[in-house]
């Protein structure tokens, strides 16, 4: 007969945790958002970023933003991440996108964050719309900007084609990653 140990039930109990922080973070029924749907959480979003201290300059000098209000990520060992958003510029939706991803290797936990990219140049922007689905890490260059950097920013030291912020984390995640994560448009209802 085999002794059931610690290290038996390590395996199981790693998901019987995590099941219960994946429900309290992503309360929603998994379907795809409508346009209204969509449209107004960007809004929240965005009343969200302009309250942040610092962010002026990105909203000044950004060609157009693409915001996921709300990017669920999650995993035990095997991880991935799931959003939908908007671009915009100005008060003009140029199209509405979703962002996914794998990771692999020491993942635990789970969060719902929103992230909002400042495309600053328009070559940045064609390549987001020059693929058919467009990964993190590859074209431009993408600073992830963090609250010691967002201190700094001015209108002068914006040098970078994207720029990309979190916001609003909730979750046991330590952060939101964007290496390996594709964006590709969507067509909402």
């Amino acid at each position: 007969m085999t002794q059931i140990t610690r290290r038996h039930l390590l395996p199981w109990g790693a998901p019987i945790a995590i099941g219960p922080i994946l429900l309290t973070v992503a309360p929603r029924k998994a379907h795809a958002a409508t346009r209204a749907e969509i449209d107004s959480e960007v809004a929240s979003a965005l009343r969200t970023l302009r309250a942040q201290a610092n962010t002026r300059p990105l909203f000044a000098g950004a060609k157009s933003i693409l915001i996921f209000p709300r990017i669920l990520s999650g995993g035990f060992i095997v991880g991935g991440q799931y959003g939908q958003g908007a671009l915009i510029a100005g008060e003009r939706t140029l199209g509405y996108y979703n962002i996914a991803g794998a990771s692999f290797g020491f993942t635990i936990g789970a969060q719902v964050a929103g992230l909002a990219m400042f495309f600053m140049t328009d070559a940045a922007l064609a390549a987001l719309n020059a693929a058919n689905g467009w990964e993190i890490g590859t074209g431009p260059t993408v600073v992830a900007v963090d609250q010691g950097l967002q201190a700094n920013i001015t209108s002068t030291t914006l040098s970078e084609p994207v720029y990309a912020l979190s916001f609003s984390q909730q979750g046991l995640m330590a952060s939101l990653a964007l290496n390996g994560s594709k964006i590709t448009r969507i067509q909402p209802d």
